[in-house]
């Protein structure tokens, strides 16, 4: 069984030209950064989805490996963030599967307890 994020915004006025290079900024730059080439990462498939007045859509099947879990989900939601943080005034939707991910003003997207140093460490020995 896989589990997927996925990720959108919506809002009444279309991406401008600055706001198209700088989505095209963070993609190129968190693509670069991305710590495995066999898994998927930030994945976007355009705005005009299934929701009103949607600007952005993706998703991100998380991979099954438990040791590369929680890289490629912190990875992919440090994306999300960078691209909440270009658009502003859109009202965004993160999460995975049925369960909504946190939004924090400091930190961005993420599940609690994410950087806890032990469970890295934890998911590492596994």
């Amino acid at each position: 069984m896989s589990v997927s994020l996925y990720y959108s915004a919506s809002r009444a006025t279309p991406l401008t030209d600055d706001e198209t290079a700088a989505v095209g900024r963070v993609v190129a730059a968190r693509t670069a950064s991305f710590p495995y080439d066999d898994e998927e990462g930030l994945h976007l498939y355009g705005g005009g989805g299934s929701e009103p007045d949607e600007i952005l859509a993706g998703s991100t099947k998380l991979p099954s490996d438990p040791t590369h879990l929680l890289p490629v989900l912190t990875h992919v939601l440090g994306s999300v963030t960078e691209l909440r943080r270009a658009l502003p005034g859109a009202r965004w939707h993160v999460h995975m599967d049925d369960l909504d991910v946190p939004w924090h003003e400091t930190d961005g997207y993420a599940f609690p307890g994410m950087d806890d140093p032990d469970l890295a460490k934890a998911m590492e020995d596994l």
